[in-house]
């Protein structure tokens, strides 16, 4: 059985302008000790995902429909006393500016050891223990002194090592990570980013990363899903997904990645702007974006298709290329 499974999952924020579909109808599973990257632009669901997942939605926000299954336990509905029990315990997230995660007011010790204490059977005292043993873990230098430091008196990649270590202190079996390594710079994203590789081989936990950066998606992740408007448009392995993208959104991705040999060129962006989300259209969301769209691409959206064992695409393009190589009929296709 899956750690995860997310089925149907929509949740939707309600303002004064209307609903806001954020999550509309994805599915996916993670399994124990694996590395699942979601990418996609700013505004595609990918934290909202994450949120529904932890349910610490804005109030605006609801689950509206679909199901999240936690070890076979659903969560959808469960009620904050349940929810209390899944957060920190089983699943913990680390959020992109770590500033925004830690209290200015308490030291970091206090804020780990609370964390130990409302989660776990341990004393005071051997929560201390266990705190210091996280700050070690996470390769922070002088743990016992920085116990008793503030937030402001670290660094950016320290204070990220921080809430790493109070992510883990209760080993949960599902970390998320949201766009983590974001608000650092380069030779500290890397150090993050290995610290993480390294945590989860030694404590064989399951990782949710979030980013928007396929290159650290193509050093951690062993399954890929790229979300674009609230729905999931592509999902494979990440060799799949890099090699042999099947969604021209993906491709479009693909193409604006600078790389060596693109020095002195023009960036290739994906041209117009994201789709509002208010206004959802009946066709694929990126069709007014793709140089590739049909007129299908504007009427309808297309299901996801299984192209190998662990690959599926959104595409109408899938479908052309099969009719044409004579793997589905057009009138077998018509008839779904």
């Amino acid at each position: 059985m899956a750690l995860l499974e997310i089925n149907d999952l929509r949740t939707s924020f309600f303002t004064d302008a209307g609903e806001v579909k954020a999550v509309n109808g994805i599915s996916f599973q993670l399994d124990h000790g694996k590395v699942l990257g979601i990418v996609g632009e700013s505004g595609s669901g990918k934290s909202v995902t994450a949120y529904s997942i932890m349910q610490i939605l804005a109030s605006t926000g609801k689950i509206v429909g679909g199901s999240i299954k936690l070890d076979g336990q659903e969560l959808v509905n469960a009620g904050e006393k349940t929810m209390r029990k899944v957060r920190g315990n089983k699943v913990s997230i680390i959020f992109q500016d770590p500033m925004t995660s830690l209290n200015p007011t308490h030291t970091i010790g206090h804020q780990i050891m609370e964390s130990i204490l409302l989660h776990t059977g341990r004393n005071k005292k051997q929560a201390y223990e266990r705190a210091v043993e996280m700050l070690r873990m996470v390769n922070i230098n002088e743990p016992e002194k920085r116990m008793k430091q503030y937030p402001h008196e670290l660094s950016g990649g320290m204070r990220q090592r921080v809430v790493i270590a109070m992510a883990l202190a209760c080993e949960p079996d599902i970390l998320i990570a949201d766009e983590p390594t974001t608000a650092l710079d380069v030779t500290i994203q890397a150090q993050i980013l290995d610290l993480m590789s390294s945590l989860q081989k030694e404590l064989g936990m399951a990782i949710i990363m979030i980013t928007h950066d396929l290159g650290v998606v193509a050093q951690m992740c062993d399954e890929v899903i790229v979300m674009y408007a609230g729905s999931i448009c592509e999902q494979g392995t990440a060799d799949e997904i890099f090699y042999n993208p099947r969604h021209e959104y993906t491709k479009g991705l693909m193409r604006s990645i600078p790389t060596a040999g693109t020095f002195g060129q023009r960036l290739s962006p994906i041209a117009g702007t994201p789709i509002d989300l208010l206004n959802l259209p009946a066709g694929c969301p990126f069709a007014p974006r793709c140089d590739a769209a049909m007129k299908i691409c504007i009427k309808q959206k297309a299901e996801r298709m299984i192209l190998n064992d662990c690959h599926y695409a959104a595409c109408w393009l899938n479908v052309k290329d099969k009719i044409e190589s004579g793997e589905l009929s057009p009138a077998k296709e018509d008839s779904k």
